[in-house]
């Protein structure tokens, strides 16, 4: 007897592009949505974005030239983020387009680009594990876990967690026999070469080497940053 069931809709996603934003942010939670989807890329111009590694990505749509509703709206972090969050039409875009997606979601630092465009006020969320002190700055219930849901906001932590957060977000899209299948055609098999790929497992000396190189200045700032956008968005 034949499959009388149709095929499910295209997932419409729209995932940020900002200069300094990290590709594997993306990359891991678009692998697995977008062989279910049609996947638009905004930024401000057309013009390639270059990610904090030197890659680049060529937007499909500009932040004022998209009127559609997406299923999914993304936002990955990167060494970009504290000017991300600076920036004026990004945090219009977000306003303007996330009260009509359906599942308004981050990576990484990307969580506090979200809370300063006023979005994750009392929500649940995570981000990478040397910024939780900037996530509470703008007001959400921060969640040491790799992926966080709370409602229709969905949260990943650092930079890999996109591959658990995009499969999971799948799960609950498609349901757990697609994630499964996906997850297999991606042979998402991990076998980690070191034991340190969280601060409690990696020991004091490597986080202290971790936030030298990552620039403890840097954290301070995306921190002040973070409490200010909260102080304009209560004022």
């Amino acid at each position: 007897m034949a499959d009388t069931n149709p095929a499910p809709d295209p997932l419409e996603i729209g995932i940020i592009l900002y200069p300094g934003f990290t590709l594997l942010d993306l990359a891991g939670p678009q692998s697995a949505l977008g062989l279910h989807g049609r996947t638009q890329f905004f930024a401000r111009t057309l013009d390639p974005v270059v990610s904090d590694t030197g890659a680049a990505l060529v937007p499909t749509a500009t932040f004022t030239h998209f009127e559609g509703r997406l299923d999914v709206l993304l936002v990955p972090g990167g060494f970009g983020t504290n000017d991300a969050m600076r920036d004026e039409a990004l945090r219009a875009f977000l306003v303007r387009v996330a009260p009509s997606a359906g599942y308004l979601c981050s990576v990484c630092s990307g969580s506090l680009i979200l809370g300063t465009a006023g979005l994750l006020a009392n929500r649940r969320a995570t981000t990478h594990w040397t910024l939780f002190e900037a996530l509470e700055a703008v007001g959400a219930a921060t969640i040491h876990e790799r992926v966080v849901n709370d409602e229709n906001i969905w949260t990943g932590g650092g930079v890999t967690a996109g591959i658990d957060f995009g499969l999971k977000l799948l799960a609950e899209l498609r349901g757990e026999d697609v994630a499964k299948l996906t997850q297999l055609m991606m042979e998402y098999d991990p076998e980690p070469p070191f034991a340190t790929g969280n601060p409690q497992a990696a020991g004091p000396a490597l986080v202290s080497a971790t936030y030298a190189a990552m620039g403890e200045g840097t954290i301070r700032e995306t921190v002040s940053i973070a409490a200010a956008r909260a102080a304009e968005m209560r004022a």
